[in-house]
Protein backbone atom coordinates (compact mmCIF):
# COMPACT_ATOMS: atom_id res chain seq x y z
CA UNK A 1 0.00 0.00 0.00
CA UNK A 2 1.09 3.45 -0.41
CA UNK A 3 2.49 6.11 1.68
CA UNK A 4 3.38 9.79 0.09
CA UNK A 5 2.36 7.60 -3.35
CA UNK A 6 5.36 5.45 -3.01
CA UNK A 7 4.69 1.37 -2.16
CA UNK A 8 5.38 -0.29 1.23
CA UNK A 9 5.53 -3.15 2.93
CA UNK A 10 4.95 -3.27 7.26
CA UNK A 11 8.35 -5.24 7.21
CA UNK A 12 11.38 -6.69 4.49
CA UNK A 13 14.57 -8.10 4.64
CA UNK A 14 17.71 -6.86 4.53
CA UNK A 15 21.22 -7.54 3.71
CA UNK A 16 23.15 -4.95 3.46
CA UNK A 17 25.26 -5.79 6.74
CA UNK A 18 25.76 -9.42 5.04
CA UNK A 19 23.45 -10.90 7.68
CA UNK A 20 19.40 -11.02 7.57
CA UNK A 21 18.22 -7.52 9.42
CA UNK A 22 14.55 -6.66 9.18
CA UNK A 23 13.51 -3.13 8.12
CA UNK A 24 9.94 -2.11 9.75
CA UNK A 25 7.89 0.81 9.50
CA UNK A 26 7.91 2.41 13.22
CA UNK A 27 4.01 2.75 14.08
CA UNK A 28 4.67 4.25 17.29
CA UNK A 29 5.86 7.20 15.31
CA UNK A 30 2.96 7.62 13.31
CA UNK A 31 1.20 9.61 11.82
CA UNK A 32 3.63 12.49 12.82
CA UNK A 33 6.86 10.93 11.79
CA UNK A 34 7.78 8.07 9.36
CA UNK A 35 10.31 6.56 10.25
CA UNK A 36 12.09 2.84 9.27
CA UNK A 37 13.42 0.99 11.68
CA UNK A 38 15.98 -1.87 11.52
CA UNK A 39 16.24 -4.66 13.86
CA UNK A 40 19.17 -7.08 13.72
CA UNK A 41 18.31 -9.22 16.59
CA UNK A 42 15.57 -11.68 18.75
CA UNK A 43 15.88 -9.16 21.60
CA UNK A 44 14.66 -6.37 19.50
CA UNK A 45 11.90 -7.97 17.93
CA UNK A 46 10.52 -8.87 20.85
CA UNK A 47 10.86 -5.53 22.28
CA UNK A 48 9.08 -4.02 19.12
CA UNK A 49 6.37 -6.33 19.40
CA UNK A 50 5.85 -5.48 23.29
CA UNK A 51 5.75 -1.88 22.35
CA UNK A 52 3.89 -1.90 19.19
CA UNK A 53 6.68 -0.39 17.12
CA UNK A 54 5.01 -3.40 15.19
CA UNK A 55 1.48 -4.59 16.02
CA UNK A 56 -1.63 -6.03 14.35
CA UNK A 57 -2.37 -9.74 15.19
CA UNK A 58 -1.12 -11.22 11.26
CA UNK A 59 1.60 -8.96 11.37
CA UNK A 60 3.05 -9.39 15.09
CA UNK A 61 3.26 -13.44 13.70
CA UNK A 62 4.95 -12.78 10.67
CA UNK A 63 7.33 -9.88 13.20
CA UNK A 64 8.10 -13.60 15.68
CA UNK A 65 8.63 -16.16 12.88
CA UNK A 66 11.16 -13.13 11.87
CA UNK A 67 12.17 -13.15 15.28
CA UNK A 68 13.04 -17.25 15.44
CA UNK A 69 14.99 -16.67 12.52
CA UNK A 70 17.69 -14.13 13.94
CA UNK A 71 17.56 -16.08 16.89
CA UNK A 72 19.14 -19.01 14.84
CA UNK A 73 21.43 -16.73 12.75
CA UNK A 74 22.60 -15.84 16.56
CA UNK A 75 22.93 -19.23 17.51
CA UNK A 76 25.18 -20.49 13.97
CA UNK A 77 27.18 -17.13 14.46
CA UNK A 78 28.28 -18.15 17.69
CA UNK A 79 28.10 -21.97 17.29
CA UNK A 80 25.39 -22.18 20.18
CA UNK A 81 23.40 -24.58 22.15
CA UNK A 82 20.53 -25.24 19.29
CA UNK A 83 18.38 -26.15 22.37
CA UNK A 84 18.03 -22.83 23.31
CA UNK A 85 15.77 -22.00 20.70
CA UNK A 86 13.09 -23.68 22.34
CA UNK A 87 13.08 -21.22 25.39
CA UNK A 88 13.69 -18.64 22.94
CA UNK A 89 10.70 -19.62 21.47
CA UNK A 90 8.57 -19.33 24.68
CA UNK A 91 9.76 -16.14 24.93
CA UNK A 92 8.92 -14.67 21.80
CA UNK A 93 5.51 -16.22 21.84
CA UNK A 94 4.83 -14.53 25.00
CA UNK A 95 5.76 -11.27 23.84
CA UNK A 96 1.83 -10.87 23.56
CA UNK A 97 -0.65 -12.97 25.25
CA UNK A 98 -3.70 -12.24 23.08
CA UNK A 99 -3.18 -12.88 19.63
CA UNK A 100 -3.06 -16.64 18.55
CA UNK A 101 -1.20 -15.21 15.39
CA UNK A 102 2.26 -15.12 17.06
CA UNK A 103 2.59 -18.21 18.52
CA UNK A 104 1.06 -20.01 15.93
CA UNK A 105 3.58 -18.17 13.29
CA UNK A 106 6.07 -19.18 16.25
CA UNK A 107 5.15 -22.82 15.92
CA UNK A 108 5.25 -23.41 12.67
CA UNK A 109 8.79 -22.26 12.72
CA UNK A 110 9.89 -24.30 15.56
CA UNK A 111 8.12 -27.62 13.83
CA UNK A 112 10.80 -26.92 11.04
CA UNK A 113 13.79 -27.33 13.11
CA UNK A 114 15.71 -30.12 13.97
CA UNK A 115 18.43 -30.43 16.48
CA UNK A 116 20.09 -33.35 14.09
CA UNK A 117 20.91 -30.54 11.28
CA UNK A 118 23.11 -28.05 11.85
CA UNK A 119 22.61 -24.33 12.55
CA UNK A 120 23.00 -23.12 9.48
CA UNK A 121 20.68 -25.42 8.08
CA UNK A 122 18.26 -24.60 10.98
CA UNK A 123 18.24 -20.99 10.16
CA UNK A 124 17.49 -21.46 6.36
CA UNK A 125 14.90 -23.73 6.91
CA UNK A 126 13.06 -21.18 9.51
CA UNK A 127 13.96 -18.67 6.84
CA UNK A 128 11.94 -20.53 4.32
CA UNK A 129 8.59 -21.38 6.65
CA UNK A 130 8.91 -17.53 7.60
CA UNK A 131 8.53 -16.57 3.86
CA UNK A 132 6.24 -18.91 3.28
CA UNK A 133 3.96 -17.35 6.16
CA UNK A 134 4.42 -13.61 4.47
CA UNK A 135 3.56 -15.01 1.20
CA UNK A 136 0.61 -16.99 2.61
CA UNK A 137 -0.78 -13.99 5.11
CA UNK A 138 -0.57 -11.82 2.23
CA UNK A 139 -2.79 -13.87 0.20
CA UNK A 140 -5.26 -13.88 2.65
CA UNK A 141 -5.40 -10.67 3.25
CA UNK A 142 -5.78 -10.12 -0.56
CA UNK A 143 -8.76 -12.55 -0.71
CA UNK A 144 -10.47 -10.79 2.52
CA UNK A 145 -10.83 -8.01 0.20
CA UNK A 146 -12.17 -9.32 -2.53
CA UNK A 147 -14.85 -11.71 -0.32
CA UNK A 148 -15.46 -8.08 1.82
CA UNK A 149 -15.25 -6.30 -0.91
CA UNK A 150 -18.17 -8.18 -2.93
CA UNK A 151 -20.34 -7.14 0.34
CA UNK A 152 -19.46 -3.86 -0.01
CA UNK A 153 -20.54 -4.02 -3.94
CA UNK A 154 -23.55 -5.58 -3.06
CA UNK A 155 -24.80 -3.41 -0.91
CA UNK A 156 -24.40 -0.20 -2.97
CA UNK A 157 -26.01 -1.60 -5.35
CA UNK A 158 -29.14 -1.94 -2.88
CA UNK A 159 -28.81 1.87 -2.40
CA UNK A 160 -28.15 2.79 -6.08
CA UNK A 161 -24.82 4.09 -5.99
CA UNK A 162 -25.17 6.00 -2.85
CA UNK A 163 -22.14 6.74 -0.39
CA UNK A 164 -21.85 2.99 1.46
CA UNK A 165 -20.88 3.99 5.27
CA UNK A 166 -18.55 1.78 6.64
CA UNK A 167 -17.59 1.91 10.27
CA UNK A 168 -14.56 0.57 11.82
CA UNK A 169 -12.49 0.35 15.02
CA UNK A 170 -8.92 -0.04 15.54
CA UNK A 171 -6.71 -0.41 12.83
CA UNK A 172 -6.73 -3.45 10.74
CA UNK A 173 -5.43 -2.27 7.67
CA UNK A 174 -2.20 -3.09 5.69
CA UNK A 175 -0.20 -1.36 8.78
CA UNK A 176 -1.50 -4.56 11.25
CA UNK A 177 -0.46 -6.94 8.29
CA UNK A 178 1.95 -7.54 5.78
CA UNK A 179 -0.03 -5.71 3.42
CA UNK A 180 -3.89 -4.69 1.93
CA UNK A 181 -4.93 -5.42 6.14
CA UNK A 182 -7.92 -7.23 7.30
CA UNK A 183 -10.90 -4.98 8.11
CA UNK A 184 -10.16 -2.27 5.71
CA UNK A 185 -8.83 -4.79 2.47
CA UNK A 186 -13.00 -4.74 1.63
CA UNK A 187 -12.36 -1.42 1.77
CA UNK A 188 -9.74 -0.84 -0.43
CA UNK A 189 -11.23 -3.46 -3.10
CA UNK A 190 -13.92 -1.50 -3.15
CA UNK A 191 -12.20 2.05 -3.60
CA UNK A 192 -10.30 0.18 -6.82
CA UNK A 193 -13.91 -0.19 -8.33
CA UNK A 194 -14.96 3.22 -8.12
CA UNK A 195 -17.49 2.36 -5.11
CA UNK A 196 -18.81 5.46 -3.73
CA UNK A 197 -17.83 4.95 0.17
CA UNK A 198 -17.23 6.51 3.31
CA UNK A 199 -15.34 5.29 6.02
CA UNK A 200 -16.09 6.25 9.96
CA UNK A 201 -13.54 5.74 11.74
CA UNK A 202 -13.49 5.25 15.65
CA UNK A 203 -10.14 7.14 17.35
CA UNK A 204 -9.65 3.82 19.52
CA UNK A 205 -8.95 4.33 22.89
CA UNK A 206 -6.67 4.29 25.06
CA UNK A 207 -3.55 4.21 22.15
CA UNK A 208 -5.60 6.14 18.94
CA UNK A 209 -5.11 3.41 16.57
CA UNK A 210 -7.71 4.39 14.95
CA UNK A 211 -7.60 8.33 14.62
CA UNK A 212 -3.34 7.71 14.16
CA UNK A 213 -2.96 4.60 12.01
CA UNK A 214 -6.18 3.97 9.99
CA UNK A 215 -7.18 7.68 9.45
CA UNK A 216 -2.92 7.58 8.08
CA UNK A 217 -3.84 4.77 5.92
CA UNK A 218 -7.22 6.10 4.31
CA UNK A 219 -5.39 9.55 3.71
CA UNK A 220 -2.87 7.97 1.75
CA UNK A 221 -4.73 6.50 -0.16
CA UNK A 222 -7.58 8.90 -1.13
CA UNK A 223 -10.29 7.16 0.77
CA UNK A 224 -13.29 9.80 2.15
CA UNK A 225 -13.38 9.35 6.18
CA UNK A 226 -14.40 10.81 9.06
CA UNK A 227 -12.40 10.36 12.54
CA UNK A 228 -15.14 10.30 15.52
CA UNK A 229 -14.56 9.48 19.06
CA UNK A 230 -15.66 6.30 20.14
CA UNK A 231 -18.79 6.68 21.30
CA UNK A 232 -20.17 8.22 18.35
CA UNK A 233 -21.30 5.02 16.68
CA UNK A 234 -24.40 4.07 18.35
CA UNK A 235 -25.87 7.75 17.48
CA UNK A 236 -24.67 7.10 14.07
CA UNK A 237 -26.27 3.96 14.29
CA UNK A 238 -29.45 5.03 14.98
CA UNK A 239 -30.19 8.02 12.60
CA UNK A 240 -29.30 5.64 9.94
CA UNK A 241 -25.78 6.93 8.95
CA UNK A 242 -23.89 3.71 9.16
CA UNK A 243 -24.59 0.89 6.78
CA UNK A 244 -22.50 -1.74 8.19
CA UNK A 245 -19.54 -2.09 10.44
CA UNK A 246 -16.17 -4.23 9.65
CA UNK A 247 -13.58 -5.18 12.38
CA UNK A 248 -10.69 -7.10 12.78
CA UNK A 249 -10.08 -9.97 14.96
CA UNK A 250 -6.89 -10.64 17.13
CA UNK A 251 -8.27 -14.65 17.77
CA UNK A 252 -11.67 -16.37 16.98
CA UNK A 253 -12.54 -19.05 18.97
CA UNK A 254 -14.13 -22.28 17.43
CA UNK A 255 -17.28 -21.18 18.61
CA UNK A 256 -16.83 -18.10 16.46
CA UNK A 257 -16.43 -15.72 19.62
CA UNK A 258 -14.30 -12.32 18.35
CA UNK A 259 -11.72 -11.04 20.32
CA UNK A 260 -10.60 -7.70 19.27
CA UNK A 261 -9.27 -3.99 20.48
CA UNK A 262 -11.51 -3.48 23.60
CA UNK A 263 -14.38 -0.75 22.64
CA UNK A 264 -15.64 -3.33 19.85
CA UNK A 265 -18.09 -5.32 21.97
CA UNK A 266 -19.83 -2.16 22.55
CA UNK A 267 -19.83 -1.44 18.61
CA UNK A 268 -21.00 -4.76 18.13
CA UNK A 269 -24.29 -4.36 20.69
CA UNK A 270 -24.77 -0.57 18.83
CA UNK A 271 -24.91 -2.73 15.61
CA UNK A 272 -27.31 -5.72 17.00
CA UNK A 273 -29.69 -2.69 18.04
CA UNK A 274 -30.32 -1.12 15.26
CA UNK A 275 -30.05 -3.97 12.54
CA UNK A 276 -26.69 -2.99 11.14
CA UNK A 277 -24.62 -5.79 9.91
CA UNK A 278 -21.25 -6.23 12.14
CA UNK A 279 -18.50 -8.90 10.38
CA UNK A 280 -14.82 -9.54 11.16
CA UNK A 281 -12.38 -9.76 8.82
CA UNK A 282 -9.41 -12.26 9.19
CA UNK A 283 -7.43 -14.71 7.97
CA UNK A 284 -7.57 -18.51 9.15
CA UNK A 285 -4.65 -17.93 11.09
CA UNK A 286 -6.64 -16.01 13.94
CA UNK A 287 -8.80 -18.32 14.81
CA UNK A 288 -8.21 -20.76 17.82
CA UNK A 289 -9.80 -23.57 17.46
CA UNK A 290 -8.57 -25.08 20.95
CA UNK A 291 -11.13 -23.05 23.02
CA UNK A 292 -14.74 -21.93 22.92
CA UNK A 293 -15.74 -19.61 25.04
CA UNK A 294 -13.61 -16.39 24.17
CA UNK A 295 -15.39 -14.66 27.47
CA UNK A 296 -13.62 -17.00 30.16
CA UNK A 297 -11.05 -18.33 28.13
CA UNK A 298 -8.92 -15.56 26.61
CA UNK A 299 -5.84 -13.95 28.04
CA UNK A 300 -7.01 -10.46 27.93
CA UNK A 301 -3.92 -8.26 27.68
CA UNK A 302 -3.47 -5.43 30.36
CA UNK A 303 -1.25 -2.81 29.07
CA UNK A 304 0.62 -0.40 31.44
CA UNK A 305 -1.48 2.76 32.51
CA UNK A 306 0.56 5.38 30.31
CA UNK A 307 -0.99 4.68 27.94
CA UNK A 308 -4.09 6.68 29.41
CA UNK A 309 -2.42 8.95 31.54
CA UNK A 310 -0.68 10.58 28.36
CA UNK A 311 -1.89 11.53 25.26
CA UNK A 312 1.16 12.35 21.99
CA UNK A 313 0.69 15.08 20.10
CA UNK A 314 2.19 17.38 17.41
CA UNK A 315 2.86 20.62 17.95
CA UNK A 316 5.37 22.98 16.55
CA UNK A 317 7.02 20.38 14.57
CA UNK A 318 7.79 18.06 17.97
CA UNK A 319 5.98 15.14 19.03
CA UNK A 320 4.55 15.58 22.49
CA UNK A 321 3.23 13.75 25.44
CA UNK A 322 0.69 15.43 27.41
CA UNK A 323 -0.87 14.54 30.56
CA UNK A 324 -4.76 13.85 30.55
CA UNK A 325 -5.72 12.19 33.98
CA UNK A 326 -4.65 13.58 37.47
CA UNK A 327 -1.79 12.92 39.36
CA UNK A 328 -3.17 9.94 41.49
CA UNK A 329 -5.93 8.26 39.50
CA UNK A 330 -6.03 4.72 39.07
CA UNK A 331 -5.69 3.37 35.78
CA UNK A 332 -7.38 -0.16 34.23
CA UNK A 333 -6.08 -0.52 30.58
CA UNK A 334 -7.15 -3.87 29.38
CA UNK A 335 -6.04 -3.44 25.86
CA UNK A 336 -9.15 -6.36 24.17
CA UNK A 337 -12.47 -7.01 24.48
CA UNK A 338 -14.77 -10.29 23.71
CA UNK A 339 -17.81 -10.19 21.39
CA UNK A 340 -19.82 -12.91 21.62
CA UNK A 341 -20.80 -15.10 18.56
CA UNK A 342 -24.54 -13.75 19.22
CA UNK A 343 -23.55 -10.48 17.61
CA UNK A 344 -21.67 -10.61 14.57
CA UNK A 345 -23.37 -11.24 11.29
CA UNK A 346 -20.39 -13.43 9.19
CA UNK A 347 -16.86 -13.54 9.15
CA UNK A 348 -14.91 -12.72 6.01
CA UNK A 349 -12.02 -14.88 5.29
CA UNK A 350 -9.67 -15.81 2.94
CA UNK A 351 -11.89 -18.79 2.17
CA UNK A 352 -14.93 -16.58 1.75
CA UNK A 353 -17.92 -15.15 3.97
CA UNK A 354 -19.09 -17.44 6.81
CA UNK A 355 -21.72 -17.82 9.50
CA UNK A 356 -20.59 -16.38 12.74
CA UNK A 357 -21.18 -20.00 14.04
CA UNK A 358 -19.53 -23.08 15.03
CA UNK A 359 -20.09 -24.48 11.62
CA UNK A 360 -18.96 -21.71 9.91
CA UNK A 361 -15.83 -22.24 11.62
CA UNK A 362 -15.60 -25.47 10.56
CA UNK A 363 -16.08 -24.25 7.07
CA UNK A 364 -13.37 -21.74 6.68
CA UNK A 365 -10.95 -24.14 7.80
CA UNK A 366 -12.25 -26.56 5.53
CA UNK A 367 -12.80 -24.83 2.77
CA UNK A 368 -10.67 -25.28 -0.83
Amino acid sequence: MRIFDKNYKTIWEDYSSGLLELKVIDQTKLPFSFEIKSISSYQSMVAAIKEMVVRGAPLIGIAGAYAMCLAMQTIAQNRGDQQAIFQIAEEVSSARPTAVNLKWAVDKVIANIGTDRSASENFTSALEITREICESELKACRLIGEHGGALIEELSLKKNSETVNILTHCNAGWLATLDYGTALAPIYAAAQKGINLHVWVDETRPRNQGSKLTAFELLHEHIPHTVIVDNLGGHLMQHGLVDMVIVGSDRTTACCDVCNKVGTYLKALAAHDNGVPFYAALPTSSIDTSICDGINQIEIEERASEEVIYFDGEEDGRIRAVRAVPIGSKILNYGFDVTPARLVTSLITENGVFDASESGIKQALNAV
